[in-house]
C-alpha cells in the first residue's frame, strides 16, 4: 500500500471549508483535515508532502473537449497565431522547411481566425493556399472546426471537382466565377476531413499522449472528449485502450459521435461501448450529436435571420426526425446524449427531442454544449427536465468581439448566461472545447468571474451580471464535471473516499483580485494518487 501525507495546504474542501492536509492511501483519499489528526491515522512508513501554504482544489474536469484532435493541434500546422493572410502562408513554408515532409504528405492545420487577419479580414480560400504550395495537399481548418479551407491539390486528392453539390446540413463556396473557393462547412467537409482523419493506432497513441502531457500541465486531471466517431472509431479505441493500459496521465469519459452512420453506432453499442462501461480511467459516457455550427462561421443555427446577414440563419445539421432517431436509440441502450447547440434555434430544437423522451427529470444525463445564443425562457427549459449545461467561458474571449454584431443587442445581453444557469439551479459544467481553445483552466475561470477578453476588456465585463464567483466557478469544473459523468460520488472534491486527483496552484485564488487570476500557475497535478506534472522551480 502506497501512502502521502500532504501538509501545510489549503485545500478546498466547499465554500468556506478550507483543509491543512490530506492522507492519500492508493489513489483515493482516506481523510482529511488537521496535520496532527491525519499524523496519528497514518502508517509508519507514509510520505510527507510540503504544499507550502499554497491553495489545492481538486483536479480539473473538462467537461467537453476533444484530446485526440489536441494532439493533432500540437503536432500539426499551428495557425492560432496567424495575424494575417500572410503569417499564415509564412508559417507553412517554415513548417515544410522544418518538418520536411515526404513529397503529397497532406498537411492539417488549425486555428486561423479571419477576424484577426490585419491584412486582409477575409476567410483562407483555395487561392490562397495555392500560394504556398500546389505539391502538398492543405487541409486548415478555421478556429472553431466547422469550417475549413483546402488547396488544389487536397481537392484533388479527395476526389472534389467542380460538379459536387452541397450535402444536407453542409455548404461548398464558389468564386464570383463559380469556380469551388475552396472553402466548406460543416456536413460538406467530410472528404476533405478524411484526408487527414484516417490514422494508424500507432499515431493515435502518440498524439493522445501528447495531449495528455498538456493536460496535466493545466492541472487537468479528467477530460469528456469527442475523439470516438463513426468511420474511425475502431482504431481510436484501440490506441484508448494502448495508452490508458501504460500510466495515463488522465481520465477519459468518451462523448462519441455517429450522427454520420446509424449503422456505425448500432456496431459501436453491440461492441459494448454503453455509457458508464469501462473501469475508474477509461470510460464510455453519451452519444454526441451536433445540431449546428459556429456564430464565427455564420453556421450557428438561428431562430431568426443573423443581425450582420439577414440571408441566412445559419446551419441546421440534423433535421429533427434525425435527432428523435438517435436520442431515441441511445436510451433504448441506456445511454444519454450530449448536443453542440450553439444558436437558439439549435437549442429549442435539442431541448424539443429530449423533453420528448423525458418526464420532469433526467435519469440520462442528457445535457446541451455551448448554449452561446439564449433568452431567458429557453433558459428556464433546462429546469423542466434538469437538462445538463456543459459550457465554456473562455469563449468569451472571441465572441464579445462579435456577438452583438451577429445577433444584435439585446439577444446578445441574455447569452453566455452562466450566471443566470447557475441561479437557475441548472447543472453546469465548464470545458473548452480544446484544441478551439487552449485546455488552460485558469484562463477560463478568469472569463467567467469577470466576463473580460484575456486583455482585460471590456471595463466593468460583458453583461457583469452573468458573473459566476470563484467558489463557483471553481464547482463547475470540478464537482459539476463529475456529476456529468455519474462520478460526483467519487470525484470533484477533496473528500475521504475520492479519488486523489487534485491540483496544487500557486496563487489563493479564492482571495486574490479575480482580474489578477491570470497570474496563477499550476505547481503540480495529482492524478490516481500520483504526481503527473511538477512546475521546475514552484
Amino acid at each position: 500500500m502506497s501512502s502521502m501525507l500532504i501538509r501545510n495546504a489549503h485545500a478546498y474542501v466547499e465554500r468556506g471549508h478550507f483543509e491543512e492536509a490530506l492522507l492519500i492511501e492508493d489513489g483515493i483519499i482516506r481523510a482529511v483535515g488537521s496535520e496532527a489528526a491525519l499524523r496519528a491515522e497514518a502508517p509508519g512508513d507514509v510520505k510527507v508532502w510540503d504544499a507550502k501554504g499554497r491553495t489545492i482544489v481538486p483536479g480539473f474536469i473538462d467537461s467537453h473537449q476533444h484530446l485526440l484532435n489536441t494532439g493533432v493541434m500540437l503536432s500539426d500546422v499551428r495557425l492560432q497565431n496567424a495575424k494575417s493572410i500572410a503569417d499564415v502562408k509564412r508559417i507553412t513554408r517554415e513548417y515544410i522547411e522544418e518538418r520536411k515532409p515526404a513529397p503529397g504528405t497532406v498537411l492539417h492545420g488549425m486555428g486561423w481566425n479571419q477576424d484577426y487577419f490585419t491584412d486582409e479580414a477575409r476567410m483562407l480560400t483555395r487561392d490562397d493556399l495555392d500560394a504556398i504550395t500546389t505539391e502538398y495537399p492543405l487541409v486548415f481548418e478555421r478556429a472553431c472546426g466547422h469550417m475549413l479551407t483546402a488547396n488544389s491539390a487536397a481537392l484533388a486528392r479527395a476526389g472534389v471537382d467542380e460538379s459536387i453539390v452541397a450535402p444536407e446540413g453542409g455548404s461548398i463556396e464558389r468564386d464570383a466565377n463559380g469556380r469551388l473557393n475552396g472553402i466548406f462547412t460543416e456536413n460538406a467537409r467530410a472528404p476533405l476531413l478524411m484526408l487527414f482523419r484516417n490514422r494508424t493506432a500507432d499515431e493515435d497513441v502518440a498524439l493522445i499522449r501528447t495531449a495528455m502531457r498538456h493536460a496535466a500541465e493545466c492541472g487537468v486531471t479528467s477530460v469528456h472528449t469527442c475523439d470516438v466517431r463513426g468511420g474511425t472509431w475502431e482504431t481510436v479505441i484501440e490506441a484508448y485502450n494502448r495508452v490508458m493500459a501504460d500510466h495515463p496521465l488522465v481520465r477519459v469519459w468518451h462523448q462519441s459521435s455517429f450522427q454520420s452512420s446509424m449503422e456505425d453506432y448500432k456496431r459501436f453499442l453491440a461492441a459494448g461501448h454503453v455509457m458508464g462501461s469501462g473501469n475508474a480511467l477509461h470510460r464510455f459516457g453519451p452519444l454526441k450529436l451536433f445540431v449546428d455550427g459556429s456564430l464565427g462561421a455564420r453556421t450557428a443555427f438561428m431562430r431568426k435571420p443573423y443581425h450582420d446577414d439577414p440571408s441566412t440563419v445559419g446551419i441546421p445539421t440534423m433535421t429533427p426526425e434525425e435527432i428523435s432517431e438517435f436520442v431515441n436509440v441511445a436510451a433504448d441502450h441506456n445511454c444519454g446524449v450530449v448536443t453542440h447547440a450553439i444558436g437558439d434555434g439549435a437549442i429549442e430544437r435539442i431541448l424539443d427531442a429530449y423533453d420528448a423522451t423525458l418526464s420532469g427529470s433526467n435519469p440520462l444525463r442528457h445535457g446541451v454544449i455551448h448554449i452561446q445564443i439564449t433568452d431567458r425562457p429557453l433558459l428556464e427549459r433546462f429546469t423542466k427536465n434538469g437538462i445538463l449545461a456543459l459550457v465554456q467561458p473562455i469563449f468569451l474571449h472571441y465572441d464579445t468581439k462579435i456577438v452583438e454584431d451577429r445577433v444584435g443587442k439585446d439577444l446578445a445581453a441574455t447569452s453566455y448566461a452562466f450566471g443566470t444557469l447557475k441561479k437557475l439551479g441548472v447543472h453546469m459544467s465548464f470545458g473548452t472545447d480544446s484544441p478551439i481553445e487552449d485546455m488552460n483552466p485558469i484562463d477560463n475561470l478568469y472569463c467567467a468571474v469577470n466576463r473580460r477578453r484575456l486583455d482585460g476588456t471590456p471595463e466593468g465585463g460583458f453583461h457583469p451580471e452573468e458573473c459566476v464567483d470563484i467558489y463557483d466557478a471553481v464547482d463547475a469544473y470540478t464537482i459539476e464535471g463529475a456529476y456529468a459523468s455519474f462520478e460526483e460520488k467519487v470525484k470533484g472534491r477533496l473528500l475521504p473516499g475520492y479519488y486523489a486527483d487534485l491540483v496544487v496552484l500557486s496563487e489563493n485564488i479564492f482571495e486574490m483580485d479575480p482580474l489578477k487570476l491570470r497570474e496563477t500557475k499550476v505547481d503540480a497535478t495529482m492524478m490516481n494518487g500520483e504526481f503527473v506534472f511538477e512546475r521546475q522551480g514552484a
